[in-house]
Order: C-alpha cells, then structure tokens, then sequence
C-alpha cells in the first residue's frame, strides 16, 4: 500500500502542475462499470483503470485528461478523433482488431456471467426459454447471450449502460441478464443492486485492453505496455487490484 500512496501523491503534484505542462492524450472511459470507472461519493471518476491509467502516466511521464462518455461515446470518440484513445474494460477480441481497434496488451481477464433478481425461479440457462435477457451494447455480454440465444430459445434485449441493464432486471422487463463477472460482483457486493449471480455460467471470457482506433496513436499503446510491465514489476498493479477488489 506504500507503494499506492506515493504514487498518487505524485499524481497529486502532478495535476497541481497542470497549469504550467500542455496536455499529451485525451483519454475516453465508460460512466459507470464497477470496480473498473465509477464516480465515487466526491464526485470523483476512480476505479481499477483509473489507478492504472495514472500510475502508467507517472511511469511514462505524459499527462493526460479523461472524460466518461459511455461505452458507444469512447468509441466514437476515438473513431472521430476527438479522443486519442480509451480505457474502459474493453475485451480484446479479433473481431474488434479486424474492425479497426489497436490494443494494448492485455491488463485483467474478465469473464461473462449470467445474473438473475433475488425473487425469481429462473436458476440457469435452461429456465430462460421465453424470456427476455438484457445485455449492454456491443460488448462481450452482447455476444456471450448471442451465443447462447437460440440454444435456450431467449431474446437478447440491448441497452446503453451497465445500470440500465441491471435495472431492466430488478425493474422485471427481463428475466436475466449477462455482463462481466468482476462487474456483477462488484455491483452486488457495493454498489446497492439486488441481483444474483448464478454458479457455472462464466464463459472463458478474455484480456482487457487499452485501445486506440488509428496508427498514427501507436505511441500511446507503446507507452501503456511499457508502463503496465514496470507498475506489475513494482507490485503497484497488484496494490491497485487489491484496493478494487480484495485480492
């Protein structure tokens, strides 16, 4: 934890200097996907990515500003150019490399679940036929339940945020839903959502990975691994982690 609390000190200093050092990279993140970027009880944008992004900014010594546009806002962003790149628990996947992201390597593993409300008889995949199931846009969720629709004879219903998919469960518009599983813990653990998860139904899932869509930002992404590599060597991920997560 020392570790931790030198690092955002010098973070500290760091933001206090603002005034006198330009700016390098304008950063894009989700709004709201514990423990990963959330705004906490201050106001203020934290969480796993967040740590790790600042202490990768201090290694590398650039400076940055991040702004929570949502999931589809940090992509198009990024598409547009008005964001240099985004962190926001983002699955590396071929299909997203073919389309255009450039990935960092890889920061956490997260897997897929399947999370029901406290009050209902639906307990595995086999009790969903008939029903709608809610999974956030364009995600690994989205392609997880996509996967499993047609077998289990359920609709995949999408929606923008990670909240508007928990609540379109506990709201009784769906009968489950999927998203990440650290996620899922997190909410239930924390974040005052009354779901459950339900055993065994985790997919293999995937690395996340900071992403930038254009050649020309290859800079950053070598940046980042080289940050990322030196935080692991320090322990200051591993502290990271631990404060998110327990671990």
């Amino acid at each position: 934890m020392k570790k931790l609390v030198a690092l955002m000190m010098c973070v500290a200093m760091l933001l206090g200097m603002g005034a006198a050092m330009a700016e390098d990279y304008a950063i894009a993140t989700d709004t709201a996907f514990r423990p990963f970027e959330y705004t906490d009880e201050n106001g203020a944008l934290v969480g796993i990515d967040m740590e790790i992004l600042a202490a990768i900014a201090v290694d590398q010594g650039f400076t940055y500003s991040v702004e929570p546009l949502g999931w589809d806002g940090s992509i198009a962003a990024c598409k547009a150019g008005q964001k240099d790149g985004m962190i926001a628990a983002a699955s590396i996947t071929e299909e997203r490399k073919a389309e255009g992201w450039i990935f960092s390597d890889g920061y956490f593993t997260g897997t897929q679940s399947l999370a029901i409300a406290q009050d209902t008889p639906i307990q595995g995949f086999e009790d969903l036929e008939g029903h709608s199931v809610a999974v956030k846009t364009e995600t690994m969720s989205e392609d997880y339940a996509n996967s499993l629709a047609e077998q289990y004879g359920f609709k995949v219903k999408t929606y923008g945020s990670t909240l508007a998919v928990f609540m379109a469960v506990t709201g009784g518009e769906c009968a489950a839903c999927f998203e990440d599983t650290p996620v899922i813990e997190d909410y239930i653990r924390n974040g005052g959502v009354f779901l459950q998860m339900v055993d065994g139904t985790a997919n293999e899932g995937a690395e996340y990975g900071f992403a930038v869509f254009s050649p020309d930002k290859q800079e950053l992404v070598d940046k980042f691994n080289a940050g990322l590599a030196n935080i692991k060597a320090s322990g200051v991920y591993d502290e990271i982690l631990a404060k998110y997560m327990g671990e």
